[in-house]
């Protein structure tokens, strides 16, 4: 399993911080500090994924728990909780082309509130395949800070190729045409890059 590189600064900082607290005799904050140098390493895991589903199938592009699925503007709307436990690595829901990137500042509300949907600092990106296109949305969390994004308007992508991340804890809404079938309900748990989330029309 790789890491994400945006993980390795912090990881670095954290690692030679605790040791040098240790060979200076300071135990706890030295173990303290490779302590969370260990769990910020796992939270930056990449692990590979290969979508098993149809080409119609949507792939989830994010780990996490369903916390909404809904109708908005005529779409299928499903949103997804990032908890610092999840692997954050944020991937293509269907193969195509990356039509449109639309990045927008915004506050920082806990990302399973409501409102971060429309008022947190959040980045769009839409995938078209033929006459058909999937949004889906990466939104900053209380913790979050940062939202990385790897891609390019006109890149052409596979389901599941990586698209970027979101740094500590986030949410990610998913928007599926008008017809699409959903497959998830609120509670569930979802693997990016692995677990359908519904079916295209």
């Amino acid at each position: 399993m790789s890491i994400a590189r945006e993980g390795y600064p912090y990881i670095a900082i954290l690692g030679v911080a605790g040791l040098i607290a240790l060979i200076a005799g300071w135990k706890w904050p030295g173990a303290g500090l490779l302590v969370l140098a260990a769990f910020v390493t796992f939270f930056f895991r990449d692990p590979d994924r290969k979508f098993e589903g149809t080409e119609r199938e949507v792939a989830s592009p994010a780990d996490g728990k369903v916390v909404s699925v809904r109708q908005e503007n005529g779409q299928e709307a499903i949103s997804i909780f990032l908890s610092v436990f999840d692997v954050h690595i944020n991937r293509a829901p269907i193969s195509g082309e990356i039509s449109g990137i639309d990045y927008h500042k915004g506050k920082f509300l806990i990302a399973f509130d409501e409102r971060a949907s429309l008022e947190n600092e959040r980045n769009s990106i839409t995938m078209t395949r033929k006459d058909q296109t999937v949004r889906f949305v990466q939104i900053a969390g209380l913790i979050a800070r940062r939202i990385v994004c790897w891609r390019k308007p006109g890149e052409s992508l596979a389901v599941g190729d990586r698209i970027g991340l979101i740094k500590f804890g986030s949410r990610v809404d998913v928007f599926l045409p008008k017809g699409s079938k959903v497959y998830v309900k609120r509670g569930d748990r979802v693997i990016g890059g692995k677990t359908p989330l519904g079916e295209l029309p």
